[in-house]
């Protein structure tokens, strides 16, 4: 595997062929530079032979760095992994559970070894789109990814492969052959406090009522004078979310409010006698939480050292850690190692299993790690 990592910002641009060999790039950025009418062919001269998949982000990640307004460029060459990339749009489904399974499909094969998967933050509903990725994947599959962001702006995320760029995408890659070994991690770090509360009324991510009262209520009533902050302020105090008493918990970022009919959406479901928690952040335990996602992911690996890491972290976090966001960065860069080519972005959803050996699972406000390499 040949890497080659790139930043650009506004006015940089490719000048003629600068990687030949390879065969995926991720362009994680800005969405208003992702949007410009000429990135696709100025990254066609670039990397000539490569599927390109593009991603709108609320933060990129090279190195230990954390940019906003740039672009986060990751070529690589796979030299004994065999790829291959699928994209959809959300408005040709019935919903995101469908559009999930249609896109596991189209990359079947006997040899599938992991998929990354890239979806529409405002457009995708996060927990169906798992749901129908899990529905018919054999469980030597992993899967992991995350949905675009668009700053803390929420006002619309673009996700393309190659020149189809648009709102609603969702683009898949899998990779395929026994020489690819894949590590997964993804943790959060929040304190959880408060009973747990029974969620009593609530459609699909569309939270109304725990035990009988109105959560948008009880959520103003926690946030006190942030409330007058919302949704915004909301990316700093999640939900815990579990769906059962026994069940390990996930935790839930609030999109946006509703007063009218005193809603909340959240960024995954929130089913109807399932149990919510109200979380806190604490800064330590953030950072401390990133560097056990890498530990995570180094499982599989052994004596191998990781050759690419994929960082997906909330939007939330970073707004929680503001100035000291670089640290969760470069936690994950002490237990990879000097060597690990890091890239990533911010987003407003997660993707990846609670452990290696496990389906995928929703998550918000978590650093969820993807390592890879090749033998």
């Amino acid at each position: 595997m040949e890497i080659k990592q790139y930043k650009l910002d506004e006015g940089i641009s490719f000048k003629g062929p600068e990687f030949e060999a390879a065969n995926i790039v991720l362009v994680f950025g800005e969405r208003a530079l992702i949007e410009k009418d000429k990135i696709y062919p100025e990254f066609r001269k670039g990397f000539p032979n490569a599927d390109i998949i593009f991603c709108s982000t609320a933060g990129e990640i090279i190195n230990t760095e954390v940019n906003d307004n740039t672009l986060a460029v990751t070529a690589i060459a796979f030299e004994k992994t065999k790829t291959k990339t699928t994209l959809v749009n959300i408005s040709n489904f019935k919903n995101s559970f469908e559009a999930g399974t249609h896109l596991v499909d189209l990359l079947k094969g006997t040899d599938l070894k992991n998929i990354l998967v890239l979806a529409d933050g405002q457009l995708v509903n996060g927990s169906e789109l798992v749901e129908g990725i899990n529905k018919n994947l054999p469980q030597s599959v992993t899967v992991s990814g995350g949905l675009a962001g668009d700053g803390a702006r929420f006002q619309k995320t673009l996700v393309g492969l190659n020149d189809n760029i648009t709102q609603g995408n969702l683009v898949a890659i899998g990779f395929y052959g026994k020489n690819l070994i894949v590590g997964h991690g993804s943790k959060g770090g929040w304190d959880s406090f408060g009973p747990y509360r029974k969620i009593t009324k609530s459609s699909a991510n569309v939270l109304y009522e725990l035990e009988g009262k109105s959560a948008l209520e009880l959520y103003k009533q926690y946030l006190g004078d942030l409330a007058s902050g919302l949704p915004g302020t909301a990316l700093l105090f999640p939900l815990s979310m579990r769906l059962t008493e026994n069940d390990e918990p996930v935790v839930r970022t609030i999109l946006s409010v509703n007063e009218a009919d005193h809603s909340m959406t959240f960024a995954g479901n929130m089913p109807e006698g399932a149990y919510a928690r109200l979380m806190k952040a604490n800064f330590d335990r953030l950072v401390d939480a990133a560097s056990d996602a890498a530990t995570s992911s180094f499982t599989p690996f052994n004596s191998h050292k990781p050759e690419l890491a994929i960082l997906i972290s909330c939007v939330g976090r970073k707004l929680v850690l503001n100035q000291r966001v670089d640290e969760e960065v470069e936690s994950v860069r002490s237990v990879l190692g000097p060597n690990t080519k890091i890239t990533g972005f911010y987003s407003y959803g997660e993707i990846s299993p609670l452990t290696n050996s496990v389906n995928c699972e929703l998550h918000n406000q978590t650093m969820t790690i993807t390592a890879l390499s090749e033998i």
